[in-house]
């Protein structure tokens, strides 16, 4: 349950002890606050993102839209061109440049990638997640050129545009925070509506209705229902998505990444051993790298990265997306064809393998068209779910006079449970700085707010 509820009634008295039924109502009182407050700010940004998120989740169709053209070839009989002549097909384009990857043609109908360097104009950032590349993109039966364009991390330009809406509005680093305040808020509003949804099943309602919404409930009582169900339905995939999110965000990200540091898991470096030029012997070129890859067991798509050097090793490493995932690089010395260093899936440490696979189901590639239609169902569910928090909201808006706010639930809490709380939320935003700062100005926006409602109440009733 992602936005914004309504201040419901106070929950049923059960049984137990006066003090644990105090506890258990300040508890829930806290939870439907951070959830009303939190996601009464969260919405507009979530619902931003939910259709940023929904157009990226379906870039290759995009691509395949906008650059279909270099993307694919028409149908060839015979076998294609040498994958050495597919890249001097690309270099003759641009003489000057120098090459930094090639990405073999895998399906019958597609084209050669040929990734260029060293042309003016292209801009250089020392990451490959912003730095430009030139692809050129080959016929691999003619030789002939079908096109090129400026890539960043092989993205075609729509899929970097795209990407970059998605993450920052285009507006960089200062954007992203509008990111990062959602993964950051969005697990705490999920939780604060599972507490205040299941809650109902605790107090004696039956399963049917906290997982199957209402057709004859009128009013707001039947918009909460939708609300509450769609909620408990989306939870792990909102939660699953806001967690991912935040180990690509600038501050949490951070701490994200230091953590993984310190337990030893993040993804290993491949290390290549010194190469020795020999003179007498010519370097292999692309098309027996491949067959070195081939016969190491290397699957799927191929990324090639040519010797820079003389002393150079050539990298081949698999770079199919989607399942089962493959993650196999293999070093090769050029001059021997021994493969000098090999790196597979199963070297990944636990960590690393959750992050890969986290990162693959958030953009939608672990597991294909499924995969996207999944990630539409949440994007879609998140605005309807944005719209009947809203629409629930305006149902029991305070309109009527006189109507006075509680004072702000934190202040009713024991000092062991405030202590508590305390130091959660203090953990909590170390962890993730935006959502620490948010979350004193959330409080303060909320004492000030109840404040100045009490106040006016008092003065009218004078």
């Amino acid at each position: 349950m992602t936005t914004i509820p309504t201040e419901p009634s106070q929950p049923r008295a059960g049984v137990g002890t006066p003090d644990r039924k105090r506890s258990s109502a300040l508890l829930w009182l806290l939870a439907r606050r951070v959830h009303f407050m939190a996601g009464l700010l969260v919405a507009p940004f979530l619902a931003v993102l939910a259709l940023t998120g929904l157009a990226y989740a379906f870039t290759p169709q995009i691509n395949d839209v906008l650059y279909g053209d270099k993307l694919y070839v028409e149908a060839h009989t015979g076998s294609p061109r040498p994958l050495s002549e597919q890249v001097a097909a690309a270099l003759a384009v641009h003489p000057d440049a120098h090459v930094t990857s090639v990405i073999p043609a895998e399906d019958p109908d597609r084209t050669a990638r040929v990734v260029l360097a060293g042309i003016e104009g292209l801009k250089q950032t020392g990451s490959h997640f912003s730095s430009e590349s030139l692809t050129v993109y080959v016929d691999p039966y003619t030789g002939g050129v079908n096109g090129e364009l400026v890539t960043v991390d092989n993205r075609p330009p729509a899929q970097v545009w795209l990407r970059e809406l998605h993450g920052n509005l285009h507006m960089g680093d200062l954007g992203r925070l509008y990111s990062e305040f959602v993964a950051s808020w969005l697990p705490f509003i999920v939780l604060g509506g599972l507490v205040l949804w299941l809650s109902k099943r605790a107090r004696g309602r039956s399963l049917r209705t906290v997982l199957v919404p209402s057709f004859t409930a009128k009013g707001r009582a039947r918009t909460r229902s939708w609300h509450g169900v769609l909620g408990l339905w989306l939870a792990v995939g909102l939660l699953g998505i806001s967690i991912t999110g935040l180990t690509w965000s600038n501050y949490a990200g951070a701490r994200v990444d230091a953590a993984i540091t310190a337990l030893n898991g993040k993804t290993p470096l491949l290390s290549a051993p010194e190469v020795t030029a020999v003179d007498s012997v010519e370097p292999i070129g692309f098309d027996r790298a491949v067959e070195v890859a081939r016969s190491e067991g290397l699957q799927g798509e191929l990324t090639l990265v040519p010797p820079h050097a003389a002393e150079g090793p050539f990298t081949v490493e698999e770079s199919s997306d989607g399942l089962p995932i493959r993650k196999t690089s293999v070093v090769i010395d050029p001059y021997t064809e021994q493969v000098t260093a090999r790196q597979g899936w199963e070297d990944y440490p636990l960590m690393a393998k959750l992050t890969s696979i986290g990162v693959d189901a958030h953009s939608g590639t672990l597991f294909g068209l499924a995969n996207q239609l999944a990630l539409a169902l949440l994007a879609l569910g998140s605005l309807v779910l944005l719209g009947l928090g809203y629409r629930m909201w305006w149902q029991r808006r305070p309109t009527r006079s006189g109507r006075t706010s509680p004072a702000p639930v934190w202040r009713n809490l024991p000092l062991p449970m405030l202590v508590v709380v305390l130091i959660a939320a203090g953990a909590l935003g170390w962890a993730m700085p935006v959502f620490g700062v948010t979350l004193v100005a959330f409080v303060v926006l909320d004492s000030t707010v109840n404040t100045l409602r009490r106040r006016r109440a008092r003065v009218s009733a004078a």
